[in-house]
């Protein structure tokens, strides 16, 4: 009885499970205050799931006002960031605390 329970448990749980997990992710990395790569293609059309490591040992902010994101990442950290779904096309991020270095562009095809 306790087997069928946890499984009509985990049934009924899948609707409600993250979409994270079926996202396609990407990595960008923060080091010298700069995004690498600084440019980055994506799936257009999707929902993108973007890890940001952070490798100084400052803050600093992924900010974008194409995609409607900000995100502060501590130093030496990481955090997500989700995008999308997006038409094609490229959209600019920059690093808000280093914005003459930190640059960067999504390209969705």
């Amino acid at each position: 009885m306790r087997h069928l329970i946890t499984a009509l448990t985990l049934i009924m749980a899948l609707p409600f499970a993250s979409v994270a997990w079926a996202s396609p992710a990407f990595t960008l990395v923060i080091k010298n205050h700069q995004f690498q790569p600084a440019v980055l293609e994506i799936p257009a059309g999707e929902r993108v799931r973007l890890t940001v490591r952070n490798q100084d040992a400052t803050p600093e902010e992924f900010e974008s006002y194409s995609l409607n994101r900000e995100k502060v990442i501590a130093g030496n950290s990481t955090g997500v960031v989700f995008v999308g779904p997006l038409d094609a096309g490229e959209y600019d991020f920059f690093g808000d605390f280093n914005p003459d270095t930190a640059k960067g562009k999504l390209i969705a095809k």
